[in-house]
């Protein structure tokens, strides 16, 4: 079973705003750093976004992944099973439904673990990632989140 360490941070300006995310995959001593960037999304979003760009980085099925990240929302919803819950619920009245599904998806083929670290605490990976999303929240060729904006249009006419 392949052994992999992954690093995820994300963040948005204003939150709502522009956002951005950033990962670093480790494995057999080699290296993998993500970004991407979006026109308009949320902090949250960009956190599952960085786990999630994360696992479909990998090249392999059934790896043993332990994921850091500074995120209690995402952390807490796979340790403490609230995920589990809120897909017996049909997600009613969660926010983020699509990029959940989409985790959960592509988290059944591994064994991952998860451990919150605190944020902004000298951690040189932790830190990385923070300056990756950055980046890329505040860079050129933004992505579209779709669905998020999609579901903000009605409040924002710019976005339609």
């Amino acid at each position: 079973m392949y052994q992999i360490t992954i690093y995820t941070d994300g963040a948005a300006r204003n939150n709502p705003g522009p956002g951005g995310y950033g990962v670093i995959l480790e494995w057999n001593g080699k290296r993998k750093e993500l970004s991407a960037g979006y026109r308009y999304t949320t902090n949250n979003r960009m956190e599952l976004w960085a786990v999630i760009a994360g696992l479909q980085a990998l090249s392999k099925p059934h790896c043993q992944i332990k994921i850091y990240s500074d995120s209690k929302y995402v952390v807490d919803a796979v340790e403490k099973k609230w995920l589990d819950n809120w897909i017996k619920k049909g997600f009613k009245g969660k926010k983020n439904e699509d990029l959940w599904r989409l985790y959960h998806a592509i988290s059944r083929s591994h064994d991952i673990k998860f451990q919150w670290i605190k944020g902004h605490n000298e951690i040189a990976d932790n830190e990385r990632c923070d300056m990756l999303a950055t980046q890329a929240a505040d860079g050129p060729n933004l992505l579209i989140d779709e669905v998020y904006e999609k579901t903000m249009a009605k409040d924002h006419p710019s976005l339609g």
